[in-house]
């Protein structure tokens, strides 16, 4: 399947994934013990909003923003230049199964919404190499609310993400990769539509008649409608947890 519509149907938008500035600043809260310089990775950063969050709130940082996605990339660094936090944005065209840095690069690693690409345990083994002594790995994975998932909710994320699992079973494959679990918390609802789903919907018509007469265009408008349908009825059985995460 041609992918190639499915990062322009996202481009322009504030994020790619549920997520907000608060979960990011609540999450960069419990880092404890930083250097007075910091070097942080984000992986998979999309249109960088956390990108740029991370710069307001930790003045001394440097971040190194990495998507395959060359846009996104372009519209993180006009937005970080406005922001006043570009000079300490670095951004890098690669991709995240095999990112191009030295062992131990990193005090931080950061991913919203982006490690289910690769999925949640390669991902926590495929980059603990970047990271320097006991830095932490912060990161947002979708997971179930409910031991008891409905069978429309069941059946969709089988369809898109069958890896899901619940919170201590994630923190459990976290533990196990090498990992002490410093904190988690649950996103709140509202991350899926304020920044996420309402502006996809708004976009949605138009997107509609770009696709028509490409299949797989077609297969993604059609999959991002049934993944707001599902999620407006049993948004309350899963979601998206936060896990502060430091290596051992």
């Amino acid at each position: 399947m041609d992918m190639s519509f499915l990062f322009t149907m996202h481009e322009g938008l504030p994020r790619q994934g549920p997520g907000s500035n608060a979960c990011t600043q609540k999450a960069f809260s419990m880092l404890k013990n930083l250097p007075d310089q910091p070097e942080i990775l984000d992986i998979g950063c999309g249109a960088g909003m956390q990108t740029i969050e991370l710069g307001r709130i930790c003045p001394n940082c440097h971040i190194t923003a990495v998507d395959i996605h060359q846009p996104y990339l372009d519209d993180l660094a006009r937005k970080a230049a406005a922001a006043g936090v570009g000079d300490r944005i670095t951004t890098v065209r690669e991709s995240m199964d095999d990112l191009p840095f030295e062992d131990a690069a990193f005090d931080v690693l950061w991913a919203e919404s982006s490690i289910f690409i690769v999925g949640f345990e390669k991902g926590l083994r495929l980059w603990k190499r970047l990271l320097r002594p006991s830095g932490y790995f912060c990161l947002s994975e979708a997971v179930w609310f409910t031991d008891q998932p409905s069978p429309e909710a069941a059946a969709f994320w089988n369809d898109c993400y069958p890896a899901i699992t619940t919170v201590p079973e994630t923190c459990a494959i976290a533990e196990k990769a090498g990992y002490e679990v410093v904190a988690t918390f649950p996103l709140p609802g509202s991350v899926w539509w304020d920044h996420y789903y309402t502006p996809l919907i708004e976009r949605l018509p138009d997107l509609k008649k770009v696709a028509a007469g490409n299949p797989d265009a077609e297969a993604f408008v059609a999959f991002s409608e049934r993944e707001i349908a599902v999620h407006r009825e049993h948004g309350d059985e899963y979601g998206y947890e936060f896990f502060i995460l430091r290596s051992r």
